[in-house]
This record gives structure tokens, C-alpha cells and sequence, in this order.
């Protein structure tokens, strides 16, 4: 089960909490005292199961100087210091079946090439196991830049923002130049949806193989049961026999004996009832609706990954089944980065990730930007308009931030773009910038007072526009429509003059 477990857990530490979860404990001889020492059963930890995986003996190999001593690492008055693990292929002796093995030799040599990649160590190219960090890509992003494997670092007042860093410099980059850093939030966001798509068509499959796991690993669990229920019971049956061989003159020794028989009998009685406990129908099987229910969260995968009990490293974890590495690149683009997504198959796939800048210079969409502002601000578009128009059309600022009135007005004063705001601290001229008349200009050219004017512009005798509620009036007039406008006033006036003579 150790091994089978790790082959699942990838980690040491993962197995030895699994098996204090359930709870399994572990052998152990302690070697103090005189021989022969005593097999002792203890909860598990990191250090038994390292000890269990490290073994040859379990692969059936007998081995001889798996350590030596670095004399540059010896320290005064410790006499055992400066021991160091030899590679495997440095050992002097390894004598392959010698004993009844667990595993084979190619399992063994992959389980220790799998412990040595779980240390945290981004300068021998181990990407570490998974932990429970926010950052997604940790131990796969690599740098687009150098090849080299990216560091994180977390900032923010409680570490809240992780970054993916090549922290160290490169000879190709003059000192103190790095080679680049990027934002991890961004990019695991991006990331993870590539996944969750990749995954999707498997989706059923993944639910009727986690079904079949956790079926399989209730069985397994069961099974452990009888085992220990055997090694207590013979426990129980040696105890009782020391007991039995004992003189009776010597009482202390039986009333020591009879103690310790007591206690191996009240273990025995404990592991009895617990795997009757374990023997039920709801402690073996999943019933009829928890397999419905499984199926039918194991189909929405989505909500499986951000579910609550999902833990960072449980994503990690399954990240690292699909996806080998992704290769960044930050300074490839202005605004963008470039990252590269290599599956476990071999496959790659490349995208581009706009960030989130801290200046309009480094804004990825600066020109195209600066082009809609200044079309439609010649459309008479009013600041808020434009920002809610930017909003809808998908751009955004330069920190990643929906756009507002105050900032197009910055954008507009930046590259000097006219507004269609009409503003006079006096009286409006005849005619606007653009060519159009104002009201006071329309009832000068024509002839007539303004009240006429803005009683044409309600009936729709003059065409015109207000850039919002309050802004001056902008009419269209070309000489006909003045032309025609005059001989009609005119012609009004002639009319009501005839009349008043007439009267």
C-alpha cells in the first residue's frame, strides 16, 4: 500500500498523512537496549515512509555504501557529521534478488528519481512538489527568456500576490539586468481555462475513473483490516503463552505478564470492532445516490476545481498530470506576454496574455486606442459616452480598469483631442468650430429672434443637436435652407402687414 500510495500521492509527506487519516501505522525496530529489539507499530511520518521508499531491500536488492563521509563537511566534536547519499550508480555493492521483493528495480529506480525531483530545487531543474500556495504554475513556469526554471515571490500585505520571477542574472543580460517578472493571477487564470477546456471532453470518463478509484481504495482499506486483525491476534496468542510458561512462584513476572496479555487482548477486541464497523454496507459500498451524485459532480469539473475543499496543491496536482511546463515571455511584446503550454503528450499550444501595466506607454493597445477616442469625440460623443462605448468594445486602462469619464478626459488632454463640449464664458458665436450654426448665429442670419428659432428647432423646421441636456444647440444650415427660411419670413411679415391694413 506504501507504494501503491506514493505511485498516487507523489510525496512522501502525502503518503504519511493518508495513512494517518485512516489510521494505518507503520513498523519500526527501535535499536536501543540489548538484541534482539522488538518490532514496534508507531502512527506513520515522513521520515518511515522515506526510510520504506530509500530501501533496495523492498526491491529485492541487497546494497553496501548508500552513504559516505565529506571530510570538508566534518564538524569539530560530532563525530557522525559530513555524511552525504552517494547516487545510486556510485554504490559499491548492489547485489540484485537477494530477497523476496515488493517492487522491481525499474519501479524503485523511478521512485527515487521522483523523491529527488519533489526538493524544491529551480537551479537543478526540480520543480518541487506541489504546496499549498496560491501561485499555479509553481515549479512549471519557465523562463521564455534564459530556459531556466522561474522562482516565485509573494507580496502584498499577507503574501497575496505571487509572481513569477527569474531572480537570478544571466550572462546574456549586462549586470544588474534580470530577466524578467510576471504577475502569476493573470496568468493562472488564463492557464487554468486552457486546462478546464482541455479537459472537458474527458470530463465523463474522469468521473467514472474517480468513481472506480474510491471503490477500489475502500476495498483496499477493507482488506488492511484483516491483516492487522491477524498480527494482533498472534500477538495476543504469544503473550498468552509467555504468560502460561511462566513458574508460578514467580509472581511478579506472571502479574507483568497477565498485564501485558490484558493489553494485546483490548487491542485485539478494538480491531475487531472496528472492521465489523468497516463491514457495513455504508462503510464498504457507495450507495446507489452517491454514485449518482459523484457522477454528476465528477461531470462539472469546473466546479470541482474551485470548490472550497479543493486545495491549492490539489490543482497543482492535477495541473501537473495534463501539463509538463509553460514557457514565458514577458518582454516579447509591449503590454503582452507570451506563453507557450507544453502537455504531457508533447503537444504545445501558444497564446498572449494582455497584463496589466502601470503607464500609457506600455499599454499594448495605445495607437488603436487613441484612434477611437479621437473618432468619436469627432462624433460628438460626450466623455461618459465614450467611456461606456470603450467599456462595451472590450478596452480597458492601462491597470486593467473599466474606463470612466474622468479618464477619457485625461486620455483626451494627454493627446490633445477637441471635445464636443461647446463651452463660452460669454455669448456663443454665429458659428460653432465645425461649421454649424448656434442659435443666436441662425436668428442673426436669418432675421428673426431667437424665441422663433427655438419654436422651428421644436416643430422640426430646423434640424439640430444638443451634445447632452444643457449644451448649446448645433444647427445644420446650408445657404438654400437660409435662403429659403428669409423668403419665407417675408412672406409672413407681407401677410400679417396686408392684414393689419386691412383691419
Amino acid at each position: 500500500m506504501v507504494f501503491d500510495k506514493f505511485d498516487e500521492l507523489g510525496s512522501a509527506r502525502a503518503v504519511a498523512r493518508y495513512l494517518r487519516r485512516h489510521p494505518l501505522p507503520l513498523p519500526t525496530r527501535p535499536l536501543r537496549g540489548a538484541a534482539p529489539h522488538a518490532l514496534v507499530w508507531q502512527p506513520a511520518s515522513s521520515s518511515r515512509v522515506l526510510a520504506i521508499l530509500h530501501n533496495p531491500a523492498y526491491a529485492g536488492a541487497y546494497a553496501y555504501g548508500q552513504t559516505t563521509t565529506d571530510p570538508t563537511g566534518r564538524r569539530p566534536d560530532h563525530p557522525h557529521s559530513g555524511r552525504v547519499q552517494r547516487p545510486l550508480e556510485h554504490w559499491p555493492v548492489c547485489l540484485h534478488q537477494r530477497y523476496p521483493a515488493y517492487l522491481s528495480w525499474e519501479r524503485y529506480v523511478r521512485n527515487q528519481a521522483r523523491l529527488a525531483d519533489n526538493q524544491n530545487r529551480y537551479q537543478a531543474d526540480r520543480h518541487g512538489v506541489p504546496r499549498q500556495g496560491q501561485a499555479l504554475l509553481q515549479g512549471l513556469a519557465v523562463c521564455g527568456r534564459c530556459g531556466r526554471r522561474m522562482q516565485l515571490r509573494y507580496s502584498g500585505p499577507a503574501g497575496q500576490y505571487p509572481a513569477y520571477r527569474r531572480g537570478e542574472t544571466h550572462p546574456a543580460f549586462p549586470a544588474p539586468q534580470h530577466c524578467q517578472e510576471v504577475r502569476a493571477m493573470a496568468l493562472d487564470q488564463a492557464v487554468e481555462q486552457h486546462l478546464l477546456h482541455a479537459l472537458a471532453p474527458d470530463q465523463l470518463a474522469l468521473a467514472l475513473a474517480a468513481l472506480e478509484q474510491l471503490e477500489r481504495e475502500a476495498e483496499t482499506l477493507h482488506q488492511q483490516g484483516p491483516l492487522r486483525i491477524e498480527r494482533a491476534r498472534c500477538e495476543a496468542e504469544r503473550a498468552a503463552r509467555q504468560y502460561h510458561a511462566v513458574e508460578p512462584e514467580n509472581r511478579l513476572v506472571a502479574r507483568s505478564l497477565e498485564s501485558q496479555w490484558e493489553a494485546k487482548l483490548r487491542a485485539l477486541e478494538a480491531l475487531e470492532q472496528d472492521q465489523h464497523r468497516r463491514s457495513t454496507p455504508s462503510m464498504r459500498a457507495l450507495g446507489d445516490d452517491e454514485r449518482r451524485a459523484l457522477l454528476a459532480l465528477g461531470q462539472d469539473l469546473p466546479t470541482v476545481w474551485r470548490a472550497p475543499t479543493t486545495t491549492p496543491a490539489d490543482r497543482k496536482q492535477i495541473l501537473r498530470l495534463v501539463i509538463a511546463s509553460v514557457v514565458i515571455d514577458a518582454k516579447r511584446e509591449r503590454g503582452r506576454v507570451w506563453y507557450r503550454i507544453v502537455w504531457q503528450t508533447g503537444a504545445t499550444e501558444e497564446h498572449w496574455l494582455t497584463r496589466n501595466v502601470s503607464s500609457l506607454d506600455e499599454h499594448p493597445d495605445v495607437e488603436t486606442l487613441q484612434q477611437r477616442i479621437g473618432a468619436l469625440s469627432q462624433a460628438h460623443k460626450m466623455d461618459a459616452e465614450i467611456a461606456m462605448l470603450l467599456n462595451e468594445e472590450g478596452f480597458r486602462t492601462a491597470r486593467g480598469h473599466p474606463f470612466t469619464a474622468s479618464n477619457v478626459w485625461r486620455l483626451r488632454k494627454h493627446w490633445a483631442l477637441s471635445s464636443s463640449k461647446e463651452t463660452s464664458t460669454g455669448p456663443h458665436p454665429l458659428r460653432w468650430a465645425d461649421g454649424t450654426y448656434s442659435i443666436a448665429g441662425a436668428a442673426t442670419t436669418i432675421g428673426v429672434t431667437l424665441g422663433t428659432v427655438y419654436q422651428w428647432v421644436r416643430e422640426g423646421r430646423l434640424q439640430g443637436y444638443q451634445a447632452a441636456k444643457g449644451m448649446p444647440w448645433k444647427l445644420a444650415l446650408s445657404e438654400g435652407d437660409i435662403l429659403d427660411l428669409q423668403q419665407y419670413v417675408q412672406r409672413v411679415r407681407r401677410i400679417k402687414r396686408s392684414t393689419m391694413e386691412v383691419a
